[in-house]
């Protein structure tokens, strides 16, 4: 198994711009797909980003053009770069690794979420 660890939310005012980590131990990230999910009160879980092991990137319609998702292999981590924040973008972020090839295909790996909150 992978262990997750988001971290970078915090308080932000709209307009402003914020940067999540999701640190993998365990695994190099060659072997996933990494994805970044949010949830709000009261609403399901949604999709914002995804990157492939061959770097292909992939955006929710909300988070098109404001955000980006990157990876760095050196730090085995995946940011999330979130810019023009609105309020409506307050959530609890999580950061998932999928399985892609051998010996991680079929794994499903979730970190425990950092909260953002946008609002003036």
């Amino acid at each position: 198994q992978v262990q997750l660890v988001e971290s970078g939310g915090g308080l932000v005012q709209p307009g402003e711009s914020l940067r999540l980590s999701c640190a993998v131990a365990g695994r190099s990230l060659v072997f996933f797909a990494m994805n970044w999910y949010r949830q709000a009160p009261g609403k399901q879980r949604e999709f914002v980003a995804s990157i492939s092991s061959g770097g292909t990137e992939n955006y929710a319609d909300s988070a098109k053009g404001r955000f980006a998702i990157a990876r760095d292999s050196e730090k085995n981590t995946v940011y999330l770069t979130m810019s023009n924040l609105k309020t409506e973008d307050t959530a609890v972020y999580y950061c998932n690794a999928r399985g892609v090839m051998w010996p991680t295909m079929g794994s499903d790996d979730w970190g425990q979420g950092t909260q953002v909150t946008v609002s003036s």
